[in-house]
């Protein structure tokens, strides 16, 4: 059986525009060309997941409870925009916690990918900070920062680790459309 392939997406910075440590609903806002961009990546077939390191939670900024809430109000949003993500997955944990699932450590995207079926290796990793990249190639997926929330900055400090640096989701997915195009034979395509 052929699995389908997936797209891991970081939250703040790269769907909604960033706010530190965004603990209201009501301030959720997504980025210009988020919704079109993720709406391409489900005309393509991909999955979508969202990674996120939550510190606010570990922090006592804000509750799971409000986390919740974030995330019901980013679905509606999505949703009215066509867009239905598969999964959110979150550390809620204060960076010094040491755990597994704080991002650029693997925990989550391994967990997401064993929910969903999918192979590390084969999936796209998009965010806006080096911490999202760094996940990416440890588990050997195509990385890609994009410009928005910290990318710009991180893109001008940094030595170029990513595999594409891209504006925005819709620019990631014109550079994803033409590399599947360009691999008929890849899992989503099934072959011959």
């Amino acid at each position: 059986m052929l699995q389908r392939r997936f797209v891991v997406l970081d939250r703040d910075g790269t769907i909604n525009v960033e706010k530190e440590y965004l603990s209201d609903p009501d301030q959720l806002v997504l980025l210009p060309g988020a919704a079109a961009g993720l709406r391409a990546f489900q005309e393509m077939g991909l999955g979508l997941v969202v990674v996120t390191n939550q510190a606010g939670i570990g922090r006592g900024y804000f509750s799971l409870e409000r986390l919740g809430q974030i995330h019901q109000r980013l679905a509606e949003i999505l949703g009215a925009e066509g867009v239905r993500l598969d999964g959110i997955y979150f550390c809620p944990h204060h960076p010094q916690d040491g755990c597994a699932c704080r991002k650029p450590r693997p925990g989550l995207i391994m967990q997401a990918a064993q929910e969903h079926h999918f192979e590390l290796s084969e999936a796209f990793v998009i965010g806006d900070k080096l911490i999202d990249v760094e996940l990416g190639r440890r588990v050997g997926a195509l990385t890609f920062l994009v410009r928005t929330g910290y990318g710009a900055q991180t893109a001008s400090q940094e030595a170029s680790i990513w595999d594409y640096l891209v504006d925005d989701l819709l620019g990631a997915a014109v550079i994803i459309k033409r590399l599947l195009a360009s691999t008929p034979n890849s899992p989503l395509h099934g072959g011959s």
